[in-house]
C-alpha cells in the first residue's frame, strides 16, 4: 500500500552549534575515527569488549558540548533505573524469530531497555551506566556514537535501532553507518516517530531533531540499501493526552520526581497494557499513528 503524507521530511530546528571535529581511538584494536559523520578506517576491526574483561571499549578525544549533556543526562537516568528485560516487551515475538536465524547481533542505544537478548548481543550506546550493567549481564558493550561506530565493513545479521535516529542531527551518517555494518541480506528493525505536522513538546523533551515524512523515509533507506519488508504502529507514548502533559511538566520542571514516576509508575502501566505487534506487509497506512517499527532487509 503506497502511503499519502505531507512532502516535509522534518520540522525545522533552530540553527545549532556545528559539533568540532572528533578523533579517537576505540579500545585497544582499531585505527582510530576520522571527522565524527565520517565512516571509519579500520585495518584490523575493534575489539569488542566482553564480560568480564576490563574497561568499556571507549571513544576518546574531543566530544561536542551536546553529546556530553546527553551522557550526563542519561546517566543519571539509567543510575536511578532498572534494568528491563527485552522479554518483557511486545517486540520479543518478532525478536525471538529473527535471533533463531543466527549471526551476529547489534543494538544501538538500548539504555536499560534492551530489545534484543543480552547474551551474546553487542550493545552501543553514550552511557557508561547502562553499558556496564548490560556487561554485566553478558552483553558485548562498545560506549561510542551512533554515527561513527567500532566496527569493520559488513559485521552483523541482525541490527536494531529503537528510536534513536531521530535524536540524531546528522541522521544521514548515521543511515551511513547501519548500511556499511549490515552485511548482505541482514535484517534490521528500525523505529521512528512520524509526520513533522504533529511536532510536540513530547517532541522538545525528548531531545528529538524531526520526525519523518513516512513517504520520504522509504526513499531515504532505500537509497541507503534497505528495503522495507514489514512494518508494524510502535510506541508506547500514553494515549491519555492529560497523562502525557503531566509526565511532561514534571520531566521539565522537577526531573528527578519525573524520572522516578517515569520509571515506577508511567513506564510499568505501559509495559502491562502494551498490544502484541501485528506486521504488516510493506508499508502500514500512516496517517493514524504516530510511530512506526519497520523491518528492513538489506540489498544484496
Amino acid at each position: 500500500m503506497r502511503l499519502t503524507v505531507s512532502a516535509a521530511t522534518s520540522r525545522r530546528q533552530p540553527e545549532r552549534e556545528k559539533p568540532p571535529r572528533f578523533r579517537g581511538q576505540v579500545g585497544t584494536g582499531c585505527g582510530g575515527c576520522h571527522t565524527c559523520g565520517q565512516r571509519l578506517f579500520e585495518s584490523q576491526g575493534a575489539r569488542i569488549i566482553k564480560r568480564p574483561a576490563g574497561d568499556l571499549a571507549q571513544v576518546t578525544g574531543e566530544a561536542p558540548d551536546l553529546r556530553a549533556v546527553n551522557t550526563r543526562f542519561y546517566d543519571t537516568l539509567w543510575r536511578k533505573s532498572r534494568l528491563v528485560g527485552p522479554e518483557c516487551f511486545n517486540t520479543w515475538p518478532i525478536v525471538q524469530t529473527l535471533v533463531r536465524e543466527g549471526g551476529r547481533r547489534l543494538e544501538i542505544g538500548p539504555g536499560l531497555r534492551p530489545r534484543l537478548p543480552i547474551a551474546d548481543t553487542v550493545f552501543v550506546d553514550i552511557s557508561t551506566e547502562a553499558l556496564s550493567r548490560l556487561r554485566d549481564r553478558g552483553g558485548n558493550v562498545a560506549l561510542a556514537p551512533v554515527t561513527a561506530m567500532p566496527f569493520p565493513d559488513v559485521t552483523f545479521d541482525l541490527v536494531c535501532a529503537f528510536d534513536i535516529v531521530e535524536h540524531v542531527e546528522a541522521d544521514d551518517t548515521c543511515f551511513s553507518e547501519l548500511a556499511r555494518l549490515a552485511r548482505p541480506g541482514s535484517t534490521m528493525l528500525l523505529s521512528v516517530p512520524l509526520h513533522p505536522s504533529r511536532w510536540s513538546r513530547f517532541d522538545d523533551i525528548v531531545g528529538h531533531f524531526r520526525r519523518y515524512d513516512p513517504t520520504l523515509l522509504t526513499e531515504k533507506l532505500r537509497h541507503y540499501g534497505f528495503v522495507i519488508e514489514r512494518s508494524a504502529p510502535f510506541g508506547m507514548r500514553p494515549r491519555s493526552s492529560s497523562l502525557a502533559s503531566i509526565g511532561m511538566d514534571l520531566l521539565a520542571r522537577h526531573p528527578v520526581q519525573g524520572f522516578w514516576c517515569y520509571n515506577n509508575l508511567l513506564l510499568p502501566l505501559a509495559i502491562k497494557r502494551q498490544k502484541p505487534l501485528k506486521l504488516y506487509d510493506g508499508v502500514v497506512l500512516a496517517d493514524q499513528f504516530d510511530d512506526v517499527l519497520l523491518l528492513c532487509r538489506r540489498s544484496r
